[in-house]
């Protein structure tokens, strides 16, 4: 017997916490009943039913690192129509991405039908190191980088950087990269840091997530995790 919110997870319909939201809605359905009970139980042999969906009985699981263009959704759909991270996988298996990435921030992002997984890739307390490549406004100072080591205060809360370094300066352009790693998941939360100390971003790549590097996947190319790796991932919890 499992969780009901994990089992959804695990059939890759959605990530866990969108199923207890589900659930709660009473959007969910075991044995043609209407269950709102985080905790409740089941077995292999239920019928579970999520928003009108029946859980298939065989499931097989894949992973996906894709290389995100500039200009597509990170979402599974978009209601204007916009090209999303799911139209450059070919596969027949309904996959979402875990996490996002902005429509103008280009990188690495995973997409999969585990939730069980995602969950532990998002999860704050997982703690999930990420790494970036920022183009920024300006040339960092002295007291700029003073900042960046003692953490950036966002929204009330300090933002800690893991790491960085200046990979490039341009004297003429008055331009810098920095390559930064975080383990945040708040939303903008790279732009934000910048921002914060007067050097707004003018492009944002996601080069690493974990041990995962971007390597020689192109814009709009993908490949899949191997069974190491997704093991690997497993063991960041």
């Amino acid at each position: 017997m499992e969780r009901l919110q994990k089992v959804i997870a695990n059939s890759g319909v959605t990530s866990r916490r969108k199923a207890e939201i589900l659930i709660k809605e009473g959007k969910v359905k075991v044995n043609n009943e209407v269950i709102k009970e985080l905790g409740f139980k089941v077995s292999r042999e239920d019928i579970i039913e999520v928003d009108g969906t029946v859980l298939s009985k065989e499931f097989v699981k894949k992973y996906y690192l894709l290389n995100k263009p500039r200009g597509v959704i990170s979402s599974v759909s978009d209601d204007k129509n916009r090209p999303t991270v799911v139209d450059y996988i070919d596969t027949d298996v309904r996959v979402f991405p875990v996490g996002r990435l902005d429509y103008d921030t280009t990188g690495l992002i995973i997409l999969t039908n585990d939730g069980e997984l995602s969950n532990i890739l998002m999860h704050p307390s997982h703690e999930i190191p990420k790494t970036y490549m920022a183009k920024i406004e300006g040339l960092l100072n002295k007291d700029d980088i003073e900042r960046l080591k003692r953490g950036i205060l966002i929204d009330n809360r300090r933002c800690m950087i893991s790491d960085f370094k200046i990979r490039d300066k341009n004297f003429e352009k008055k331009t810098s990269l920095i390559e930064i790693t975080i383990t945040e998941g708040r939303n903008h939360i790279v732009k934000k840091i910048f921002e914060s100390i007067k050097h707004p971003v003018i492009r944002l790549s996601r080069i690493k997530i974990a041990f995962l590097e971007i390597g020689n996947l192109k814009s709009g190319e993908y490949r899949e995790l191997t069974i190491k790796e997704v093991k690997k991932l497993y063991s960041l919890k």
